[in-house]
């Protein structure tokens, strides 16, 4: 039961974070984003979070700052318009994944710990 529970809260933050990074890029950029290429941008971001967290997380505050630009640096590679762009299109992810993850977590389905986008 504990392989099925991680898998879907996997696929459920992949999930969130996708819709989250093409809800932001497509506001950013006013163009339209792919829905896989902001996949592949969640996974990704994801991996260097995770990545980045490991070695630094534990300095305090500098570690979260740190795993940040990381993943706001996976979006200015994956997407163009530089790093003013890339961070617009963190927040607007954020904002998006901390609102369906809201919703799920009033309704049951989730609770509020579920990740697709760093910080939630």
């Amino acid at each position: 039961m504990a392989v099925a529970d991680s898998i879907l809260i996997f696929v459920l933050s992949l999930l969130v974070g996708t819709v989250g990074i093409l809800a932001g890029a497509r506001l950013v950029l006013d163009r339209d984003a792919s829905f896989v290429n902001a996949a592949v941008t969640a996974l990704i971001g994801a991996v260097a979070w995770a990545v980045t967290s490991f070695f630094v997380g534990w300095i305090p505050l500098l570690g979260i700052l740190l795993m940040l630009i990381v993943w706001v640096g996976v979006i200015n590679w994956r997407y163009p318009g530089g790093w003013s762009s890339a961070v617009a299109i963190g927040f607007v992810a954020w904002i998006v994944a901390v609102g369906i993850v809201y919703v799920f977590a009033v309704v049951g389905f989730v609770t509020p710990d579920a990740l697709g986008i760093p910080g939630i």
